[in-house]
């Protein structure tokens, strides 16, 4: 029993004295930034190429063309106002309908 446990102590040991690994082991910085240009453009070529579907365009309106109707009113009429003498020799102003 001491023996197993002296051997797990020290496997374990072991295991944490070995380094963390890191992503850039084996390549410089200058590689890394290479290889991440790479992948960027890569990924966005990817993307920009992709098929979309036809869709229509949005609907268009045109309204009809104007139309000019010129309606008959009847006669055009107004009031005039005029000099008038009654029976009596008076003078007055009358307002007279008058149409055309």
């Amino acid at each position: 029993m001491k023996y197993l446990l002296a051997t797990s102590l020290f496997v374990g040991s072991l295991a944490t004295l070995a380094p963390a690994a890191q992503a850039r082991d084996g390549i410089g910085a200058g590689g890394a930034a290479a290889l991440g240009v790479l992948g960027g453009l890569a990924v966005g070529g990817a993307i920009a190429s992709a098929n979309n579907g036809y869709y229509p365009g949005r609907p268009v309106y045109r309204a009809p063309p104007p139309v000019y109707v010129e309606e008959d009113y009847g006669p055009v009429c107004h009031f005039e106002r005029r000099r008038t003498v009654d029976p009596y020799g008076d003078v007055y102003i009358r307002r007279v309908r008058v149409c055309e």
